[in-house]
């Protein structure tokens, strides 16, 4: 067996899975070098000898994944090429058991709730001073900032009660510090993440309380853009569309999974809300808030989805016109609710059916970028790559939704700075266009 020989333990932190999991690596990140442990996040370089997978448990292609990745470091510490690999997140929290005797090498397993536990193994303390710190994985210009954890939520498809536990808000004062540092070293963009965001308060304050932190939360200085994450239909607190009408820092952008269009899907699904209340509750943020950019999310091949829930579904999509659209197909997830049901659309379908909604939201889509071609927007500029800068407008979150490209070979932005920018041409999921001004205060 080869060995390397390792001066000082170097730990590399492999995140799988959702922001929510790149959260949890950034604090788990600050805590090792708060303890002045030598540590990194995703490195490149093979000078790590202990290895931390931040996994995840979601649906079947996340499961594999994290499983694959945790057998790449099993076979590396077989040859020698790092000495511990240690297995935290959703899948080490659900699965344990199970893995611990067919992954032998690794050295211990963690569930969602156990930084704690797991910094012991580095002989670290849990710093309670350094709740509020974050070191950031993603460019310093925006962060994602986890509102609450867990869920109480009963839909029948989900696991993430299981991974993640009962909700649990964090309190306002510790998201306003956490969003106050961020800003102080750079962050000009908070996206507001949770199982559920719009439940946000029930718990501490006895009231759904999202408007109210989405107010403190605008008062931070040097945060120019707020975005609202992960709202659940059912119970939707109206009173934040308020909120954002007001502050001009809070995006014109809702991400508001709807996993159907059918009601008896949605029963099925056990989402407490349907279809015609859904369309009313869509109709009224748009009302209120003109030029809304409303994100969802649907689930395909749903047991018991006929072939006439999934064109009431594709109907829905249809008149409903979402700026933004993801679907994924139904994984049979053991210990919730839909499990007891017979996964009774086979693959196959489930995959063609998902490829018919998003075909349909290409159309839209275009349709909706067509008609920004001569308006200007604030664009905050990401990345380079290659020969153009790639941006957001308010209306796009980052990974998920449209980008806006400016020749770079043409004009010179700052990434992090915030440009006008006219767009010139538009496709189905991207955006074309060249600088008019920066704003003020950015150059």
């Amino acid at each position: 067996m080869k060995t390397k020989k390792f001066k000082k333990d170097k730990v590399n932190i492999v995140t799988l899975g959702c922001a929510k999991n790149i959260v949890d690596s950034e604090v788990l990140l600050t805590q090792l070098k708060g303890n002045e442990i030598n540590a990194a996040h995703e490195s490149n370089k093979d000078d790590s000898n202990i290895i931390v997978i931040n996994t995840c448990g979601f649906i079947d292609n996340a499961k594999q994944e994290s499983i694959d990745t945790i057998l790449r470091y099993a076979d590396a510490k077989d040859e020698g090429l790092v000495e511990k690999v240690y297995v935290t997140g959703c899948l080490s929290q659900r699965y344990r058991d199970e893995l611990k005797d067919e992954i032998p090498q690794v050295d211990d397993w963690f569930g969602t709730r156990e930084l704690p536990l797991l910094l012991k193994k580095f002989k670290a303390d849990y710093k309670h001073e350094l709740i509020g710190e974050r070191v950031l994985t993603t460019s310093n210009h925006y962060a994602y900032l986890k509102i609450s954890e867990g869920c109480d939520r009963p839909c029948s498809f989900c696991a993430i009660p299981i991974m993640r536990g009962k909700h649990l808000s964090r309190p306002i004062e510790q998201l306003v510090l956490e969003a106050k540092n961020l800003a102080k070293n750079g962050t000009k963009e908070l996206l507001l993440i949770a199982q559920d965001s719009t439940y946000y308060g029930l718990d501490i304050y006895k009231k759904r309380n999202l408007s109210e932190l989405l107010k403190h939360l605008s008062d931070v200085e040097g945060i120019e853009w707020i975005r609202l994450h992960y709202a659940f239909p059912s119970g939707f607190p109206e009173d934040i569309l308020d909120v954002m009408n007001e502050r001009s820092n809070i995006c014109n952008y809702l991400d508001m999974p709807l996993q159907h269009g059918s009601s008896k899907m949605l029963q099925l699904m056990r989402r407490g809300i349907d279809r015609p209340k859904t369309e009313a509750l869509v109709d009224r943020i748009r009302e209120k808030i003109e030029g809304i950019a409303l994100r969802t999310t649907l689930i395909a091949g749903h047991p018991g989805e006929t072939e006439a829930d999934f064109e009431e579904m594709c109907d829905f999509v249809e008149k409903m016109r979402f700026d933004r659209l993801g679907i994924f197909t139904y994984s049979h997830e053991e210990n919730t609710h839909s499990y007891n049901l017979s996964d009774d659309v086979p693959e196959e379908l489930k995959q063609e059916r998902a490829s018919d909604v998003m075909e349909l939201q290409e159309k839209i889509s275009g349709e909706i970028n067509e008609n920004k071609i001569g308006q200007t927007f604030k664009v905050l500029i990401d990345r380079k790559e290659g020969d153009s800068f790639i941006g957001r407008t308010e209306f796009d979150s980052p990974e998920v939704d449209n980008e806006v490209y400016i020749d770079a070979k043409k004009y010179f932005l700052r990434i992090g700075d915030f440009a006008n920018i006219k767009i010139n041409q538009a496709s189905a999921f991207d955006l074309y266009g060249e600088p008019v001004t920066y704003e003020p205060g950015n150059h």
